[in-house]
């Protein structure tokens, strides 16, 4: 059985998803990366996360390609919106595109990719509440928003019917544990994590021949790169979105889920990776 979360909504869904960057590309890959994502709903995965920008499009057509067969409630439909697209006049053509390419008739979230000065904050709020009147979208949130950003969102009017924030977290790149995720918690906003295995983005570098990850990879039996979506399972309060490529590295992800790091696992790795003690930017790919 995996380890579920309580969404905001009531929703109860694994606490593992699995993200399409750059899942799509490579026509030849397709059937290798298809067979992954259906391998991975098999196994009780229910979080899909894509967005239009992966691929211009071609990550949300593989996926759609993916979930064919499947109960359409079963599953938790993630997808993104360019900033440059959300406005009035091309955020219903960018949404009913995404909804065309993964053949469904709504999302169960839509998030604003990330936020620049042409994104109104108002204008989407007001865009997102009636897709999701529209019965488009089941819920709405953001990516990449600081708490600085988070704040301005929840003073606009609706703002606190976002539901979620994507933003980069593994290992190696904690800031979002000083002050996001304990703001996300008082306001109701579950986490979504991407890259939780440092495949982009923030510190990578040396992080798998560390002494501590592979020290604790050696006590579970696993792999270090394991051992990094153990670490942010290990929050209750995270939704890990690690990249499907292949059925065997989904079931690399899957027994990861399974580990359970303990005190004497999370005291090596905090040492080596400590808590943040300040704000820091956040770390975005």
């Amino acid at each position: 059985m995996m380890k579920t979360i309580v969404l905001p909504n009531g929703r109860i869904l694994p606490c593992m998803g699995l993200g399409t960057w750059r899942i799509g590309d490579d026509v030849d890959k397709e059937t290798k990366e298809i067979d992954a994502i259906r391998y991975g709903i098999d196994q009780g995965i229910r979080i899909l996360d894509t967005a239009e920008m992966y691929g211009e499009g071609k990550s949300e057509i593989l996926l759609g390609k993916a979930i064919q067969g499947f109960p359409r409630k079963e599953l938790f439909l993630v997808s993104k919106i360019y900033p440059h697209n959300c406005n009035a006049s091309r955020f219903f053509s960018s949404l009913e595109k995404s909804l065309k390419r993964l053949g469904t008739d709504y999302l169960d979230l839509y998030l604003l990719h990330w936020r620049t000065g042409r994104v109104n904050l108002n204008e989407m709020v007001s865009l997102m509440e009636k897709a999701k009147a529209r019965g488009l979208i089941r819920d709405w949130g953001v990516s990449n928003f600081n708490v600085m950003d988070m704040a301005e969102l929840l003073a606009v009017e609706g703002g606190e019917n976002c539901l979620a924030d994507q933003c980069l977290y593994h290992l190696g790149s904690r800031g979002v544990e000083y002050s996001l995720l304990p703001f996300l918690g008082r306001h109701r906003i579950f986490f979504m994590a991407y890259s939780p295995l440092a495949q982009s983005g923030g510190l990578r570098e040396g992080i798998f021949q560390n002494a501590a990850v592979v020290d604790v990879a050696r006590r579970h039996g696993i792999q270090p790169i394991q051992v990094l979506l153990s670490f942010s399972l290990f929050r209750e309060d995270v939704v890990s979105i690690p990249k499907c490529g292949s059925r065997e590295h989904v079931f690399s992800l899957l027994e990861a889920e399974k580990v359970v790091l303990d005190e004497e696992d999370i005291a090596l790795l905090e040492k080596a990776f400590p808590k943040p003690s300040r704000d820091f930017p956040l770390d975005m790919c």
